[in-house]
């Protein structure tokens, strides 16, 4: 027989959502905020599944813009051309930059899909109340939460070529609509991975135990 994981709700801890400080429960209820840094308190986030899906949805929504619409517009002797961050990617190949084309492939394709990949398995799991390896689960959505802000690298490449190629009619750069909703794909993936509570992964493991 497996002994019962040992929880900070077993012992009868709250942990706040901001510090991380495990505060004792009834304290909790009294105090209503966090001692350290003064965030409110709860037991688990409230209505952190509806929220995180809808939060997924949105960026599920707007990542179909932010790959078909173009990234960047470049003007040069009168020619434009249009990119998204896929032809982005295969530019920068075949001109041999493969290390800027990784980097922007990981950062702007990959990054972005693995995230929203992650938490609708992590929202599926808690959903049908899976028991399968709460630890490893957990450690997915760490680095879910912790990689989420490098998907920027792109705006930050496109956001320094505009402000430095500015040639009147010679050339110029400008950001394509897609980075709008690119930068909204990458802003509300933070958020849904912030309103996930991975606590609740644990909760069907001690329930079930």
């Amino acid at each position: 027989m497996n002994a019962q994981p040992l929880t900070a709700r077993r012992l009868g801890l709250v942990s706040c959502h901001g510090c991380r400080l495990l505060i004792d429960a009834q304290q909790a209820r009294i105090r209503l905020r966090c001692p350290r840094c003064g965030a409110r308190l709860h037991l688990r986030k409230p209505n952190s599944l509806s929220r995180t899906w809808a939060l997924v949805m949105a960026a599920l929504i707007c990542i179909i813009p932010a790959n078909f619409l173009p990234m960047m517009i470049t003007i040069s002797l009168g020619t434009k051309q249009s990119d998204t961050i896929l032809s982005g990617v295969i530019y920068f190949m075949q001109t041999g930059s493969w290390g800027v084309a990784t980097i922007i492939f990981i950062a702007s394709i990959f990054i972005p899909f693995a995230k929203l990949l992650i938490l609708i398995f992590l929202l599926l799991s808690v959903r049908f109340r899976s028991v399968w390896r709460p630890r490893d689960r957990t450690v997915l959505y760490r680095l879910t939460e912790f990689v989420g802000r490098w998907s920027m690298v792109d705006i930050y490449v496109i956001t320094i070529l505009v402000a430095l190629v500015r040639l009147g009619a010679v050339a110029a750069i400008k950001a394509g609509p897609a980075a709008v909703y690119f930068a909204a794909v990458v802003v509300i993936t933070m958020f849904a991975a912030e309103s996930f509570d991975p606590r609740l992964i644990w909760d069907v493991v001690e329930e079930d135990a």
